[in-house]
Order: structure tokens, then C-alpha cells, then sequence
């Protein structure tokens, strides 16, 4: 978070004569869930990557937007560079920053992704909602790692979404027993979190659960080889970890 930090801050710095933040949530909650004797992954990660379903989107919208009203520069953005994304959304109005450092809304919850177009374009300002989780504390009552370690503040460092795909060395041997099956990711927060009961299935073909994925028992994925891993996580997030980073999760879970 440290690297770029003045782009974070300041978006003429990725985009000349930047004038507008637009910010969008895609839904991915799933109408189905995994098998429940099975090694588990985030629910972002049960259809295709969405950096790649995002940006063809947002794309879209760029060309509508040029289309209606002329000559309108910018870039979309989707987790590939420096920008706040959640303090964006939350400032445009599209949520509240929540205890779990989450973007939430009390419409839909918090199972969705946030993307930008940074534009040219003065536009007409929404402002930001208000708090609203009040005194409840489910999400950091129920975090495995106890990376919450105060109301809107995570130790990133603790996260199981850390361990198992961003983290490229072994998992430190004091956090065996507390990853509760997680071997992808981690949904606890969010799980716990009572906006979530607002949450509706997602409406996106490319983010449609794959069936194998589904299906799979714990000996499946232990049992997996390189080849299966490829073919079944062919356009998955899953490939961020690679093969390598999955397995390593799998060996530490059993």
C-alpha cells in the first residue's frame, strides 16, 4: 500500500485532466455453494477471474459514455493499480466502510466487486452514506485469525486471503489448526455479517459456478494434479496462486 502512494491519493497522476471517479459494484454472490465436505474457497473465485469480465465491461460503458457524449478520455480500472477502491465507492455514496474494512450496503451487503472509470468529465456528485453497523461486532468476533484487531482496522499480515494467495513462502506453523478449511481466500467476515442476508444471486453468466468445483471432496483436492488443476481453473482466480500455492494450502489444511 506503501508504493505509489501519491496515484492513490491523487488521480491525475494515473489519468491527465482527471476530473471524475466513477464507481461501480458487480454482484457475485452465487446461487450454489460448495460441497460442505470440501477444502474451501471464496465465493469470488467459483466462476471466471473478474478482472478480465470487469474490464471487458467497463470498456462498454467507456465507448456509451463517448457515444452519448462525445470525446470523453479515461481508464478503467479493476484492481490493477493504484486505486482506493473501497474509499472511492464508499465516498461516491455506493456504501459505508464496515468494521471488517469492507465496503457494506444495506441493499445488497458486501459479496460484490468495486471497479472505476477515472474520466475527463465534470459530473454531478453523489455523497457519502452513513455508518451503519453500529454496536455490532459479529466480524471481528468471528475472524479465525483474529486479523480484525480493531473495528475497521485488519492486520492484513494475519488474513487468511493473505496466507493462502498472496503470500509466496511457506504459512508460518503458528497458524495451523485456525484457517477452518480455508484454502482459497476466506468468506468469515462477510459470512457473519447481517447485511449479508440482503444478499441476491448474481445475474452473470461468466461468474456461474463451475459444477467440478462444486463437486469436489477434500480427497479430490487433495488428489489433484497439475493437469486437472489447469483444466478446472483454466480462467479461475485460483491460477494466482498457481498450482504450486494451492497445493501448498491443501498440505497445511490436512
Amino acid at each position: 500500500m506503501e508504493n505509489h502512494f501519491d496515484k492513490r491519493l491523487n488521480p491525475t497522476l494515473l489519468v491527465d485532466d482527471a476530473k471524475s471517479v466513477v464507481s461501480l459494484l458487480l454482484n457475485y454472490y452465487p446461487e450454489q455453494f460448495q460441497n460442505p465436505d470440501s477444502y474451501k474457497i471464496s465465493k469470488y473465485a467459483y466462476g471466471e477471474d473478474y478482472h478480465f469480465v470487469i474490464k471487458e465491461k467497463l470498456k462498454e460503458f467507456l465507448f456509451s459514455i463517448q457515444s452519448a457524449i462525445g470525446e470523453v478520455s479515461g481508464r478503467a480500472f479493476v484492481d490493477s493499480a493504484p486505486v482506493l477502491d473501497k474509499a472511492w465507492a464508499a465516498k461516491s455514496g455506493l456504501g459505508w466502510i464496515g468494521k471488517n474494512s469492507n465496503l457494506l450496503t444495506q441493499k445488497v451487503g458486501s459479496f460484490y466487486f468495486i471497479a472505476e472509470l477515472i474520466i475527463d468529465l465534470d459530473l454531478d456528485y453523489d455523497n457519502p452514506t452513513t455508518d451503519h453497523c453500529g454496536t455490532c461486532t459479529a466480524c471481528i468476533d468471528s475472524c479465525p485469525t483474529e486479523s480484525i484487531v480493531s473495528p475497521y482496522v485488519v492486520d492484513g499480515s494475519k488474513c487468511i486471503s493473505y496466507f493462502t494467495i498472496e503470500l509466496k513462502e511457506n504459512i508460518p506453523q503458528e497458524m495451523k489448526g485456525k484457517f477452518d478449511d480455508w484454502a482459497f481466500g476466506c468468506d468469515v467476515c462477510q459470512d457473519v455479517c447481517p447485511w449479508n442476508k440482503f444478499s441476491k444471486p448474481h445475474n452473470e453468466p461468466l461468474f456461474t459456478v463451475n459444477p467440478e468445483i462444486m463437486s469436489m471432496s477434500k480427497k479430490d483436492w487433495i488428489e489433484i494434479t497439475e493437469e486437472t488443476f489447469k483444466t478446472i481453473f483454466k480462467n479461475s482466480p485460483l491460477k494466482r496462486a498457481k498450482f504450486e500455492g494451492v497445493k501448498r494450502n491443501i498440505n497445511f489444511l490436512k
